[in-house]
C-alpha cells in the first residue's frame, strides 16, 4: 500500500489574499443581495454617525442659546426640539431596520455558500483516485467538511460583514469628525496610527498558528476517527496506554498551537481599548486647553471658524469613543477571519488535487451477437456486452464482444517511483478461466487487481482486455464490467435490500434476492427482523462478519460482471458457512473470468491456474496438481511446512 501522509503538517499559509480573493468568487452568485447588504451597513453607520454628534448638536443648537436668551421652559418653544428628536429617531429606526436585514440576508448568503462549497467538495471527492484515500485518514478529510467549513460559516456570516460594517463605521464616522473639528481629526490619528500596526503585528504573528491550530484539529479528528473503528483491536492487544500516549502528543501539538494562536489574538482587544482610553484622555487634555484659551482670548466659539464649542467637544469625544469600537471590532474579527482561512486553505488543497485521469474512449454498450458473431449495438438489455472502439484515423466504429480475456505483458509498478512492489508481471486469464493468486502479505497479490481496476496505473508493460489496451478503455465503464468482493466489507445505511442493489441500481427486488440465493444469503436475511427491509447501520454492525460478507457477494451477483475479484472473499467466514459459500461462489463464478486471493488453499484447489508470488514476483504457477508435483513453495503451504505470513 502506499505510504500515508504525516499528520499534522504545519504547513505556513501559501497565500491568504489568494485564498480570500477565490473564498469571494462564491460570493458573485449573490452579488445583488450583498449591494443590498452593504447599502444596509451604510445606513446602520450613518445612524451610529448621528447618533454620536446628537447630544452635541442638542447643546450648541438649543440648550445654550435658550439659556443664553433666558428663555424658560413655560415660554420655550419645543417645536424645533421635537423635529429634531424626531429626525434623530428616524435615524435610529434606519439603523435598526438596516442592522435587521444585514443579518437576515447573510443568513441565505451564508448557507448557500456553504452549501456549494460542500457540494464542490464532495462532488470533487468522487474524482479522486483510489490513492488519495489511501493517503490521507478519514478523520482528516471529514475534519475539512466539518471544522473547516463552520470556521468558514463563521467568517461569512459574521466576521466579514463585521468586518465590512466596522470599515464604513470608521469611513462614516470620520467624516463626522473631520466636519466637527479637523485638529482634533489629527490627534486621534496618532493612537489609530498605533492601533493599526499593533494589529497588524499582532495578526500576523498568530496566523500562522492559527493555521497550525486547523492542521492539528484535522490531525486529531483523523486519530481519534482510527481509534474509535479500531478500539476492538487497541483493547485485545492492550494498547490503550500506547493509543492515550499518541493521542497526548497529537493533542499537545493543537493545544500548543491554539494557546499560541490565542495569546497574541487575545491582546488585541485590551491592548485596543487601552490606547483608546489613553486617546480620549489626551482629546479631553487637548480639547479642554483649546476651549480654555478660547475663553481667555475672548472668542466666541460660535462665530468664529475652527473654534470649539461645547458641544461639539462633546460630539467629537462620543465620536472619538465610537470610533475607537470599530476599530477593536477588525482587530477581534482578524483572528475568525485567519482561522476561516485556515481551513479554505485546507478545503481548496482538497479541491485542487489532481483528479483521477481518465484519457480513454472504448465504451461499454449493450449489444445483440448474431450469426457468424455479428455484433450490433443495442438499447434493451439482452445480457450480452460490447466494447464500441471509435477509430479516430479513418472515422469507423468497431465492436469486440466483451469475453473477460484479461493479459498482463511484463508489467513493472510501484506506488511510489523508488520502490517497485511489482516486477514483470506476466499472465493469462482467458474468458471463464479462474485464475489465484497465493502469498505471503505484501507479496502484491491485491496490487494485482488495483491494476485491473486501474486504481493505480503500470509503469511499463502492457495489460489488456479483450485484446483491447485497458488505457484506452473509459475507466467508468471498465470497472462497471468487473466485480469486487473485499476482505473488508463496506456496507451502507439503508435496508438490506438496498445495500445489495448497490452493485447495480436498476436491478428489481426480484434480482436482488436471485443474487442472495446464489450466494447462499437469503436463509439468514429471511430471519432478520424485517427480512430484505431491515435497516443496517455502522457498516452493518447488527450483523456478523459473515453475514456482511455475504451480502458484499451478493451485492457483487446482482452486478452480474463478467469479470469478477474475490480479495480475500471467504477470509471472514467460518468453515461452515463457507462451504455454503464456495458453492453458490461456484455458481456465480460459472462463465465468468475469476481472479481469486485466498490465504486457505482449499478455495482455490479447483483453480485454472495458481500463481504463487513472492516479493512481487511469479515464482510458481500451475494447477494445484501441477503445483503439488513441483513439491516448491506451493507443495511446502499446502503440506504445512511452512505457513502464510
Amino acid at each position: 500500500m502506499p505510504p500515508v501522509r504525516m499528520r499534522g503538517d504545519g504547513r505556513k499559509a501559501k497565500n491568504p489574499m489568494k485564498t480570500l480573493f477565490r473564498l469571494m468568487g462564491y460570493m458573485k452568485k449573490y452579488l445583488p443581495t450583498l449591494i443590498v447588504v452593504l447599502l444596509c451597513i451604510v445606513a446602520v453607520a450613518i445612524a451610529s454617525g448621528k447618533s454620536s454628534t446628537a447630544l452635541g448638536d442638542l447643546v450648541d443648537d438649543f440648550i445654550l442659546p435658550m439659556v443664553e436668551d433666558g428663555v424658560t421652559l413655560e415660554n420655550a418653544d419645543w417645536t424645533p426640539v421635537i423635529k429634531f428628536l424626531v429626525t434623530l429617531a428616524c435615524f435610529f429606526v434606519l439603523g435598526v431596520i438596516g442592522s435587521f436585514l444585514q443579518s437576515y440576508l447573510m443568513v441565505g448568503v451564508t448557507q448557500g455558500i456553504q452549501k456549494n462549497i460542500r457540494d464542490e467538495m464532495f462532488h470533487k471527492m468522487q474524482k479522486l483516485p483510489i490513492s488519495y484515500f489511501d493517503t490521507n485518514t478519514a478523520g482528516n478529510i471529514m475534519s475539512r467538511y466539518t471544522n473547516d467549513v463552520d470556521t468558514l460559516r463563521q467568517m461569512i456570516s459574521q466576521s466579514i460583514p463585521q468586518a465590512v460594517s466596522s470599515v464604513v463605521t470608521i469611513l462614516v464616522l470620520l467624516v463626522f469628525m473631520l466636519i466637527k473639528s479637523w485638529l482634533l481629526t489629527l490627534v486621534s490619528m496618532v493612537t489609530i496610527v498605533a492601533v493599526i500596526f499593533i494589529t497588524k503585528f499582532l495578526a500576523g504573528k498568530s496566523a500562522r498558528y492559527f493555521i497550525g491550530q486547523q492542521r492539528s484539529l484535522g490531525a486529531v479528528n483523523g486519530y481519534i476517527e482510527e481509534m474509535i473503528s479500531g478500539q476492538k483491536v487497541v483493547k485485545v492487544f492492550n494498547h490503550e496506554d500506547a493509543s492515550k500516549k499518541e493521542f497526548d502528543t497529537l493533542n499537545d501539538k493543537l493545544r500548543d498551537n491554539a494557546f499560541a494562536a490565542g495569546k497574541y489574538s487575545n491582546m488585541m482587544g485590551p491592548i485596543n481599548n487601552n490606547l483608546g482610553y489613553i486617546q480620549y484622555a489626551i482629546l479631553a487634555i487637548v480639547g479642554g486647553i483649546i476651549v480654555v484659551y478660547q475663553v481667555k482670548a475672548g472668542i466666541n466659539a460660535e462665530a468664529t471658524a475652527g473654534a470649539l464649542t461645547l458641544g461639539t467637544m462633546m460630539a467629537f469625544m462620543t465620536l472619538s469613543r465610537n470610533f475607537n469600537q470599530p476599530i477593536n471590532q477588525v482587530s477581534q474579527q482578524m483572528n475568525s477571519i485567519i482561522m476561516a482561512l485556515a481551513g479554505a486553505e485546507r478545503i481548496f488543497e482538497l479541491m485542487d488535487e489532481e483528479p483521477e485521469q481518465d484519457e480513454g474512449y472504448v465504451k461499454l454498450v449493450n449489444a445483440k451477437i448474431g450469426e457468424g458473431g455479428a455484433i450490433t449495438p443495442c438499447t434493451e438489455h439482452t445480457g450480452h456486452w460490447a466494447w464500441e472502439h471509435f477509430h479516430k484515423a479513418d472515422g469507423t466504429t468497431t465492436y469486440t464482444e466483451l469475453k473477460g480475456d484479461i493479459t498482463m505483458y511484463n508489467v513493472d509498478f510501484g506506488y511510489v517511483p523508488e520502490k517497485t512492489v511489482l516486477h514483470d508481471i506476466t499472465l493469462y486469464a482467458y474468458p471463464g478461466q479462474k485464475i489465484a493468486f497465493v502469498g505471503a502479505t505484501g507479496a502484491g497479490k491485491t496490487t494485482i487487481t488495483n491494476l485491473i481496476n486501474r486504481f493505480y496505473d503500470i509503469d511499463d508493460g502492457k495489460i489488456r482486455y479483450d485484446g483491447i489496451n485497458i488505457n484506452k478503455i473509459k475507466k467508468e465503464d471498465l470497472r462497471r464490467s468487473l466485480g469486487i468482493v473485499l476482505q473488508d466489507t463496506n456496507l451502507f445505511t439503508g435496508t438490506v435490500m438496498e445495500n445489495i442493489r448497490y452493485g447495480n441500481l436498476d436491478a428489481s427486488d426480484e434480482a436482488c434476492i436471485k443474487a442472495a440465493k446464489l450466494a447462499n444469503a437469503h436463509d439468514f436475511i429471511s430471519r432478520l427482523p424485517e427480512g430484505y427491509d431491515t435497516m443496517l447501520t455502522g457498516n452493518g454492525a447488527n450483523l456478523s462478519q459473515g453475514q456482511r460478507q455475504l451480502i458484499a457477494i451478493a451485492r457483487a451477483a446482482v452486478a452480474d460482471p463478467p469479470v469478477m475479484i474475490l480479495d480475500e472473499a471467504t477470509s471472514s467466514i467460518d468453515t461452515r458457512t463457507e462451504k455454503l459459500v464456495q458453492d453458490g461462489m461456484d455458481a456465480l463464478m460459472k462463465g465468468r473470468t475469476v481472479f481469486v486471493i485466498a490465504h486457505r488453499l482449499s478455495t482455490v484447489m479447483n483453480s485454472d491456474c495458481i500463481m504463487v508470488l513472492d516479493h512481487g514476483h511469479i515464482i510458481e504457477r500451475g494447477t494445484h496438481d501441477d503445483l503439488i508435483a513441483q513439491k516448491g513453495t506451493y507443495y511446502q503451504l499446502y503440506t504445512g511446512a511452512f505457513e502464510l505470513e
